[in-house]
């Protein structure tokens, strides 16, 4: 007998079947009063909850958060994708992917350019485009390890609530590729219950915040969870606050970018250092992202065709035509299969992982070419990577 199968939105009132199904996939047992915060939070953040029914039964589910990214310093709409989970005897019948897809069309309506999410299984997200696109660097140091103390003009002061950190964050989310652009309920709502620690923040000699840290202290460990700092003199203060623990922790343990220098600054930098790989992203709608991307200014204007392969958002599996002037504001033509006035070596080929690898500086133009990720004339790929921002990639956030 066929079964009547259909994706709709997971409406609130179904709100207890779907904390159900993630409670029983991600392991988790949530308490009645924690169970209605969740709800609470549902019903106040910005988002999509969709499912696939089979005969009306909650049968596979996922959610798409409004959230912003930045790239090169610019604020970009994104749809974060989480709490992705099907019920054991649904499994293997492609609704996850149906999931996906579906999701992106409605996030390309939406204007949400591009997509992030954390994967169960990379290999599995990399069949329908999304590519990973950062890397955490995890340290853990001895105390003996731990960097000199140092004397700064300015003072640490132990706090209570985000409003001083908004700004430093922000300042320094925006020096990265792919950080969250975080809200006022993102701070109350997420940060707050996955990062539930002590904070200190560093203020300058003006008393301006300059860096802060998030940090717990249990079992005579001593962890960061987020560690911003907008100098030098802030690097320095928040690492003499650090070890100032010493005598009571047996190990420091920190999550940092991928391009941090912690080692230059340490005694001995024989410390242990993991290189653990993190999110996923996508590129939703090449057209929308390319024409609000902040390419460099230079002096000539850069033309190219690319031709992406991307077969579960058609809108985007088409050849482009790219015009970037002097200023950096590209105009994009999409569907344009006459690549007439071109050439054959102005035209890239490449798939929509890979495009969003390079757009976001995960990877070089030389790095993509050299997999065959990309392929095309190598002159017309390095004149690309000229005009794409240098940013190293990084996230503090989880969803």
């Amino acid at each position: 007998m066929e079964q009547n199968i259909r994706i709709d939105r997971l409406e609130m009132d179904r709100f207890e079947e779907g904390m159900e199904l993630a409670q029983f996939a991600f392991q988790f047992v949530r308490s009645p009063q924690e169970l209605e915060e969740i709800r609470k939070r549902t019903e106040d953040e910005p988002s999509d909850r969709w499912a696939v029914f089979v005969e009306d039964r909650l049968a596979a589910q996922a959610v798409v958060l409004e959230l912003e990214t930045y790239i090169a310093g610019k604020a970009f709409a994104m749809g974060g994708v989480a709490a992705v989970a099907t019920w054991p005897e649904y499994r293997r019948q492609g609704f996850v992917g149906k999931l996906l897809v579906h999701a992106l069309a409605e996030m390309n309506k939406k204007g949400q350019t591009l997509s992030f999410l954390h994967p169960f299984a990379f290999g599995f997200y990399q069949k329908f485009g999304w590519a990973p696109y950062t890397e955490n660097k995890l340290y853990t140091l001895m105390p003996q390890q731990l960097p000199p103390r140092t004397a700064s003009p300015g003072r640490i002061e132990r706090v209570i609530g985000y409003d001083s950190l908004y700004e430093p964050y922000e300042t320094f989310a925006a020096r990265y590729n792919g950080t969250l652009k975080r809200t006022e309920k993102w701070w109350n709502y997420r940060i707050n219950v996955q990062k539930p620690a002590k904070i200190a923040a560093y203020r300058d000699s003006q008393d301006i915040v300059q860096g802060y840290i998030i940090y717990e202290v249990s079992k005579k460990e001593l962890k960061v969870d987020e560690l911003v700092y907008l100098n030098e003199e802030a690097r320095t203060a928040l690492w003499t606050f650090i070890a100032q623990h010493d005598s009571m922790v047996e190990k420091v343990t920190l999550t940092a970018p991928i391009d941090d220098t912690l080692i230059d600054h340490l005694p001995d930098p024989r410390i242990k250092q993991e290189v653990v790989p993190y999110f996923m992203a996508r590129i939703v709608d090449v057209k929308g992202f390319l024409e609000q991307y902040p390419f460099l200014p230079q002096d000539e204007a850069t033309e190219f065709a690319v031709q992406v392969a991307d077969e579960h958002a058609p809108w985007n599996n088409q050849t482009f035509r790219v015009k970037i002037p002097s200023s950096g504001q590209a105009s994009v033509t999409a569907n344009e299969l006459d690549t007439g006035g071109f050439g054959e070596n102005s035209i890239l080929r490449t798939d929509i992982g890979a495009l969003t690898m390079l757009m976001l500086s995960y990877r070089s133009g030389v790095q993509l070419s050299g997999s065959k990720r990309i392929q095309g004339d190598p002159e017309t790929i390095n004149r690309l990577q000229a005009r794409i921002p240098e940013r190293t990639t990084y996230l503090p956030d989880f969803f």
